[in-house]
This record gives structure tokens, sequence and C-alpha cells, in this order.
């Protein structure tokens, strides 16, 4: 089995709360903004946005009481990124050093995958990444899926997918790709060697 890694919440944290509770004084105010204003659904159509910025500016307009703050998810992204995951940026370089190809499958736009690689340099030692930004679709849409099958050169079967998405887990079962949900809780390296995908 070859791995396929998600990046967000799998090998580096990534949480609006980072920034946002630095911003709002009121939680129960930031929870309305983050469930609003910046609902996942929108975060996920600035993944594939060729403008971020302007997607963000647009988005400003529909919400003029987080205005300011929604401005702030293009201006300050980099705050909403974490630190690694360090047990699972392990495992990545145990696999590499053992010869097999890693893959990389993850929702960003262009720009902030950008910001998030002269961070975190190892998002470089994958070797191909399907990202949303780069080829205009997101997970869970069957269509980045098969981008990934399409580059690596191989069959759904023979590739194991992390994601802490549980949608995005379903998508890829659904096109015979197997997949461990990563969450609290998940040891990844026993799932790794139980799968065979990991010595």
């Amino acid at each position: 089995m070859v791995v396929v890694f998600d990046i967000g919440n799998v090998l580096v944290r990534w949480d609006p709360r980072y920034l946002y509770a630095k911003v709002f004084d009121d939680e129960e105010r930031m929870e309305r903004f983050l469930a609003t204003a910046l609902a996942m659904d929108f975060v996920s159509r600035t993944d594939i946005a060729k403008d971020f910025g302007a997607a963000v500016s647009m988005r400003a307009k529909s919400f003029p009481e987080f205005a300011k703050e929604i401005h702030m998810f293009h201006e300050r992204w980099m705050e909403t990124l974490g630190e690694p995951i360090e047990e699972n940026l392990a495992l990545l370089r145990r696999l590499r050093a053992s010869g097999k190809p890693v893959y990389a499958l993850s929702n960003f736009a262009r720009e902030t995958f950008a910001l998030a690689e002269r961070k975190h340099d190892f998002l470089s030692e994958f070797d191909d990444r399907v990202i949303s930004g780069d080829v205009g679709v997101a997970k869970p849409n069957a269509g980045i899926y098969e981008i990934l099958f399409k580059r690596a050169g191989r069959r759904p079967g023979e590739l194991l997918f992390i994601d802490d998405s549980l949608p995005n887990v379903r998508a890829s079962e659904a096109l015979g790709m197997p997949a461990i949900h990563y969450r609290p809780g998940v040891d990844l390296e026993r799932e790794l060697v139980a799968r065979g995908a990991l010595a």
C-alpha cells in the first residue's frame, strides 16, 4: 500500500480559532462568526478560488457585521496554521526512508499552500502533491481523487488515504481507495502497520 496524506490536521495543525481567539473578546460571538461568515463551506470554496484575497473580500460584503474579521482570514491567514503533528511527520519520513513513494492530497488555496510551505519545508518532501487550488477541484469531489490516481499511476486499491474529514474518507472509499479517518485517539502507526503500509 502506498500512503496518501491529507495535510491540515493530519501533518500540520490548522484551526481558524488560533487566529480568532486573539481577535474576539466574546467567545460566543467568535463561534457565531465561525458558524456563519467563516463557515467551512465558504472556506472550502476559497480552496479552489483563483484569487484567494478576492474571494475573501467578496465574502466580507455579504457579512458587514464581520467584514473586518473576514478580511483577517486573508491578511493573517498564517495565524490559523499551527505546528506539525510530529508523530505523523515521523511516519511520513519513515515511509520515505523505506523507499516507498508518498503522496499528498489536500485542500488549500494556491496562495495559502505557498505560505504553509514557506513555514513547513517538509511539505516539499512528497513524491507528488495534488492541491485543490492548483487543480481547481476540492475534496470530497470525486474529480480530485481521479487526478491523484492518474498522477500516481496507480489503481485506487493500491493507495491508502489518511484524512481528518469523514466526508473525504467516505468519498475516497466510494472510489475504491481505502482510507483512515484520522482523529484524536487514532494510533496512526498501528493503523498503517495493520493495513500493510508500514513495516
